[in-house]
């Protein structure tokens, strides 16, 4: 239990901490303007997804829009169901489309799991965002988030933008990237973000921060169910470190 004290002393510390508060908003705002500035590369090579409404290639998947934003949902194709962590994060995606949607952005999960395997998952889980699979194109290798056996046999795999013992890894991990097209239809990835980079995207996380107990974790989301296995305790831990 904290310290208990008077409302006045609360009071000072919590000014302190707001200055803290205000640093990191500040800060934030800073790392905001330099992704923004990021140079851009453009894509290159012609990717064809699986989907609920046909096989459609990386240009399609913008939906009319100028921009996409792609979550690489952990789900490979031999897995009997989707990352424990990867799941939490999308339990908040789908109140965001419409917002999104507006404001020019569409927003596409990616997994290297078969199309059957990700409708059957998503239908469990009751989400409406879309999702669609990689498993026949090289998008998830090609981005750093999926690794073959080969890799995974090696000393290191590449995973966030540097050399990662492979023994640290998994055949999937997590991720975020961005692109845009322009008006002739040249896209670009212009970000990319890995392991806990997304981790601002899981509303619950930035709510728990400001509880009594925080996070209350011995280790990273270690406390996260699938949202239909709270009452099985022992379910495999978040698989998102």
């Amino acid at each position: 239990m904290n310290q208990v004290v008077s409302r006045d002393v609360w009071l000072e510390a919590r000014r302190r901490l707001l200055a803290r508060e205000k640093e990191a908003t500040h800060l934030r705002d800073r790392v905001n303007a330099e992704r923004l500035a990021l140079p851009w590369v453009k894509v290159e090579k012609d990717y064809v997804f699986d989907t609920a409404a046909g096989r459609k290639t990386l240009a399609d998947l913008f939906d009319g829009r100028s921009q996409l934003i792609v979550y690489h949902f952990m789900l490979g194709p031999d897995w009997d169901a989707g990352c424990t962590g990867c799941s939490f994060l999308a339990d908040h995606l789908d109140g965001t489309l419409p917002h999104l949607n507006h404001h020019d952005v569409t927003l596409v999960a990616v997994s290297r799991a078969p199309l059957e395997k990700v409708e059957a998952y998503k239908k469990r889980m009751g989400w409406d965002f879309p999702w669609v699979s990689s498993f026949a194109n090289d998008f998830n290798f090609d981005y750093h988030v999926s690794f073959t056996k080969e890799q995974l046999a090696g000393e290191t795999v590449f995973y966030n933008f540097t050399p990662m013992d492979s023994a640290e890894g998994y055949d999937e991990l997590p991720g975020l990237s961005a692109f845009y097209k322009d008006d002739a239809g040249n896209i670009f990835h212009t970000y990319s973000s890995y392991a806990r980079g997304p981790e601002e995207l899981i509303g619950t996380l930035m709510i728990l921060d400001r509880a009594p107990k925080g996070r209350n974790e011995s280790g990273t989301m270690n406390f996260v169910r699938r949202h239909d296995e709270y009452e099985d305790t022992a379910k495999a831990q978040s698989c998102c470190h």
